[in-house]
C-alpha cells in the first residue's frame, strides 16, 4: 500500500505535528500520511539515512499545502528532545499533534539481560516518550491539540524475551492513560496505538536476533493461522484517526492493531 497511490482528505491542513521514529517502519509510515493530508510534518529519529530516504517519500506524496522536513536528535536525549520542540513551535508558531513512534527492541532472555540493556530499551521507548510529551503538553494546550504513543501487544500480553520491551511498552500504556486524564480539562486528547505483527525492519531484525535455542512454541500464540502481517501503513490510517478531529472523541484509548491475533 503506497501511500502515493491513494487518495486522502486534508484533516491535516495547515496542522503542525512532529513525529519521532520516522526515519523507517511505521514512523516513516505516518509521516507520509499525514503530509499527504496537508500537515506541516517535522520527522525525529537519530537515523540521518533513514530520515532523508522519509523525508524525500513524504514530499513526493504531500498534498493540500503538507510539507515534510527532520530533525536528527534522540529522544532519549534531555537536551535533544528540549531542542526540536522549541526549534519547531519557534518556527512554525504552534504544535497541534505529537506522534511518538521512536522505540527499539531487543530480544533476550530475562537471565541473560544486563541491566545496562534493560535501561536502554527502558530509555528510548519509556523515558523518551515522557520527555517529549512533558516538553511538547504546553504548546499542545495551548492549540487544544493530540498526542498518539506507541505502546505494544506486549504491554497486555506475554510476549516471551521481551521483558525490558514489554516493561517500557507497558509503561507507555500507563502514561497514556494518566496523560489523557490529568490534561482531559485543557482539550489535550491521549491516546496510544498497541501494534502487533507488523513488518518493519524493527520487527524483521527480531527475527534474527533471537537467544541462541529460542523456545519458538511460546510464540504460537502471537501469529495469524493465515501468517499474514500487517504494514505500516496499516497503522498510520489509525494514528491519523486519532491524532485529527476525526478521534476527536476518543480519550485515553489503546487501539490495539494486530490482525485479531489477541482477540
Amino acid at each position: 500500500m503506497k501511500v502515493s497511490a491513494m487518495r486522502f482528505g486534508n484533516r491535516f491542513a495547515d496542522k503542525k505535528v512532529i513525529v519521532t521514529g520516522g526515519a523507517t517502519g511505521i514512523g516513516r509510515a505516518v509521516v507520509s500520511r499525514l503530509a499527504a493530508e496537508g500537515a506541516t510534518v517535522l520527522a525525529v529519529d537519530v537515523n540521518e539515512a533513514g530520515l532523508a530516504e522519509c523525508v524525500a517519500i513524504a514530499s513526493a506524496s504531500a498534498g493540500y499545502g503538507g510539507s515534510a522536513g527532520q530533525a536528527i536528535a534522540s529522544v532519549s536525549s534531555e537536551r535533544d528532545v528540549k531542542r526540536v520542540v522549541a526549534d519547531f513551535v519557534a518556527a512554525q508558531a504552534r504544535l497541534d499533534s505529537l506522534i511518538n513512534l521512536a522505540g527499539i527492541l531487543r530480544a533476550t532472555r530475562t537471565t541473560e539481560t544486563t541491566l545496562e540493556q534493560f535501561m536502554q530499551v527502558i530509555n528510548v521507548n519509556l523515558v523518551g516518550t515522557f520527555l517529549c510529551c512533558r516538553e511538547a503538553l504546553p504548546h499542545l494546550i495551548q492549540s487544544r491539540g493530540s498526542i498518539v504513543n506507541a505502546a505494544s501487544t506486549s504491554s497486555f500480553f506475554g510476549h516471551p524475551y521481551m521483558a525490558a520491551y514489554a516493561s517500557s511498552k507497558g509503561g507507555v500504556a500507563a502514561m497514556t492513560h494518566t496523560l489523557a486524564w490529568e490534561y482531559l480539562k485543557q482539550g489535550v486528547r491521549v491516546n496510544a496505538v498497541a501494534p502487533g505483527g507488523i513488518q518493519t525492519p524493527m520487527t524483521a531484525a527480531m527475527a534474527t536476533g533471537f537467544p541462541p535455542e529460542p523456545d519458538m512454541s511460546l510464540f504460537l500464540h502471537l501469529a495469524r493461522p493465515d501468517q499474514q502481517w500487517g504494514q505500516p501503513e496499516d497503522v498510520a490510517g489509525v494514528i491519523a484517526m486519532l491524532a485529527s478531529d476525526d478521534g476527536r472523541h476518543i480519550n485515553g484509548e489503546i487501539v490495539r492493531i494486530d490482525g485479531g491475533v489477541h482477540s
